[in-house]
């Protein structure tokens, strides 16, 4: 009767299927051999189906072992997912992290920091929202998120900020542009006549303002990757993060404007600011993640 089943049966079936006999089975979990044989016997009696073809030198799995195998696998996997979780509820570790993220923070900076905590608490679930200016906040205030990675620093009380990094921004555009035939800086006037593709705020608390937005012909995307998609297709200009835009500069595929409302060479700088709620104090993968954060960050000094 399948109501039988063991977790140690499935064990001791999926070790036979890994170290290749009965023998080595047994060696590995530290029990004689004609318990492992025992174990296997009583599994296949319940499940009425031969697991292993004896008949050779070593046991081999059988069609029906073989199929059986990948579900026991999934079924361990699972088994040990719920004791690890379950033990962290004990420990009062959370069970998933939501992050909104503003997306012109660099992604190789957070999958690094994901990668720390992935190893340290690899029952956690994270989850990223993209939220760019206001309405990282915004998720925050209305308990959408545990952490906002946000580039302005919109002051309330209810909020705690953390500098992260500045990170640099450049305008550009496609090489074949208009725009990038002139090293001239370019004004107002010059820019009248081509179209900026700028990012779409969703946020109430800075959708009606505009943030590094000079020409008055414009387009609106909700995300960098369109944004980026764009501009290298020729349709317009915008500024993107430089870490998004290291290889089509130095290939050629994109040209930095000088835009006279922006710094030397189109440039400008956001400073980034981890955020999380003064009333929601974080838990221990919270705060595995924001020292990891830090870590990661460029000429970060250890966490102490």
């Amino acid at each position: 009767m399948l109501d039988g089943l063991t977790l140690d049966q499935m064990r001791v079936f999926l070790t036979v299927a890994e170290s290749g006999s009965f023998r080595a089975a047994a060696m590995r979990l530290s029990r004689v051999q004609s318990a492992i044989s025992h174990a296997i016997g009583n599994l296949e009696a319940q499940l009425a189906v031969e697991l292993f073809d004896r008949s050779g030198h070593r046991p081999q799995l059988t069609p029906a072992g073989a199929t059986l195998l990948a579900d026991v696998k999934a079924l361990l996997i699972k088994v040990d997912a719920l004791r690890a979780r379950a033990g962290g509820l004990g420990r009062g570790v959370e069970l998933e992290i939501t992050v909104a993220l503003d997306p012109q923070f660099p992604l190789p900076i957070l999958g690094r920091a994901l990668g720390v905590l992935c190893e340290s608490y690899p029952s956690v679930a994270f989850r990223t929202l993209s939220t760019p200016l206001g309405a990282s906040f915004e998720a925050l205030l209305k308990g959408g998120c545990d952490l906002a990675i946000s580039g302005i620093d919109l002051i309330n009380p209810a909020i705690e900020l953390e500098a992260l990094m500045k990170v640099r921004r450049a305008a550009v555009a496609a090489a074949g542009h208009p725009l990038a035939q002139t090293d001239q800086p370019l004004g107002t006037a010059m820019l009248a006549d081509h179209i900026q593709i700028v990012g779409e705020d969703p946020s109430a608390l800075t959708g009606q303002r505009d943030y590094g937005v000079v020409s008055p012909s414009r387009w609106r995307v909700a995300d960098n990757i369109t944004k980026k998609t764009l501009i290298l297709s020729g349709v317009g200009w915008g500024s993107l993060p430089l870490w998004m835009i290291e290889r089509e500069l130095r290939d050629g595929d994109l040209v930095r404007l000088p835009v006279a409302a922006f710094a030397k060479d189109g440039e400008t700088t956001v400073q980034t600011y981890l955020a999380h709620r003064v009333d929601r104090p974080l838990g221990p993968a919270g705060t595995a993640f924001r020292e990891a954060l830090l870590a990661a960050l460029p000429n970060a000094h250890p966490i102490r």
